[in-house]
């Protein structure tokens, strides 16, 4: 059934005071970080605790609505400080209830995230980006052909889920690291970031993702972490000849280098991997790639994560598999004793799905 592209909904930012580059944000900061900062301004450690309480568990981005902190410390706090520095530049709603957001950073660029409901599962994801861009350049993605703007920090990437949390309302307890960007090359604002999300805004270290290209150094990086996270591998074909084709990295990184890394994070972490999988018609998805992942991955602890190719208009000539083909796919990899699943689409109507991630603003 074909999907009419839904209204944008175009909103005004929900804090009461424009965002500026020079000045430092409440959220980035630790309760600790909290904690001195109140203590600088004479004030009683507790307030550190209504403050990291608003901002992080009520999700509250306006001053006015703290209603247990004394005027002259409001007052104070907002001469000095500013909440967060994400303004909402647009928002879509898709026909199956995802949403994307393009969140407008302080020095004026623009970055997207994406809340998606999985009514199967009755839970909220949310899909956060790390960078402006992308320097990895993936050929079939959408982000890749922006370029590398910059690093999002640690502020902007927690963010990102608060401004959601609050203002879908609803309550989004799944975090996936596979909106713009490389996570791993930026890795200390990342890693950061989780711990802030996990320590501060109570989501379960278990309930994150990360997804990488395959950077073989930041795996090696997480692999002594000890975190009870996810780690998706965009493995996206059983050869180095083919995934060069399309994804750059595999000259710095190929197979040879990327798979030892792997075997080596699941013998430190205990954790079980997951391996995505773009299926490209006529490229990766034919019969001989599928035994061949099956062949590659045989030893490796992981599931495996089939997605279709959403078409992005830069990289048109590629196509989405036929239905058959897909599942033809999915269906040879199982055989290697692999738990193969097909993703669900969500939000293609308004590019929300994975490799669509563009900046587009419609209005």
């Amino acid at each position: 059934m074909s999907m009419l592209a839904a209204e944008p909904v175009t909103l005004k930012p929900l804090s009461p005071k424009l965002s500026t580059p020079d000045t430092p944000t409440l959220i980035g900061m630790s309760l600790a970080d909290l904690r001195d900062m109140v203590k600088e301004m004479g004030e009683p450690s507790f307030r550190a605790d209504q403050l990291h309480h608003w901002v992080y568990v009520k999700c509250f981005r306006d001053w006015e609505l703290m209603t247990n902190l004394k005027r002259s410390f409001r007052d104070k706090l907002q001469e000095q400080y500013q909440i967060g520095s994400l303004e909402i530049a647009e928002k879509q709603v898709s026909q199956d209830g995802t949403t994307k957001y393009l969140f407008r950073l302080a020095d004026g660029k623009v970055v997207e995230s994406v809340l998606m409901h999985f009514e199967e599962r009755g839970t909220y994801a949310i899909c956060i980006s790390t960078q402006v861009g992308c320097a990895v350049n993936c050929d079939f993605c959408a982000t890749g052909k922006l370029g590398f703007s910059r690093n999002l920090t640690v502020g902007e990437i927690a963010e990102q889920y608060l401004y959601v949390q609050g203002d879908s309302g609803k309550e989004v307890r799944n975090i996936v690291f596979m909106g713009q960007g490389e996570p791993l090359l930026n890795y200390d604002a990342l890693l950061k970031a989780i711990r802030l999300l996990n320590q501060s805004a109570e989501v379960g270290m278990r309930h994150i993702t990360i997804s990488t290209s395959g950077i073989v150094s930041g795996i090696e990086r997480l692999a002594k972490e000890d975190l009870q996270l996810t780690l998706a591998i965009s493995l996206h074909a059983p050869d180095d000849e083919t995934r060069e084709s399309f994804m750059p990295i595999n000259k710095k990184w190929p197979l040879e280098k990327l798979m030892p890394a792997l075997h080596n994070y699941v013998a430190s972490t205990g954790k079980r991997l997951t391996v995505e999988y773009i299926l490209l018609a006529d490229v990766n998805d034919q019969p001989k790639h599928a035994h061949a992942l099956g062949e590659l991955l045989e030893n490796l602890k992981c599931n495996v994560n089939l997605i279709p190719y959403n078409p992005i208009q830069a990289a048109d000539h590629y196509k989405r598999p036929s239905r058959n083909s897909i599942f033809r796919f999915c269906n040879i990899v199982s055989e290697y004793g692999k738990k193969t699943t097909i993703r669900i689409e969500r939000g293609a109507d308004i590019a929300a799905a994975c490799g669509q991630l563009a900046n587009q603003q419609l209005s």
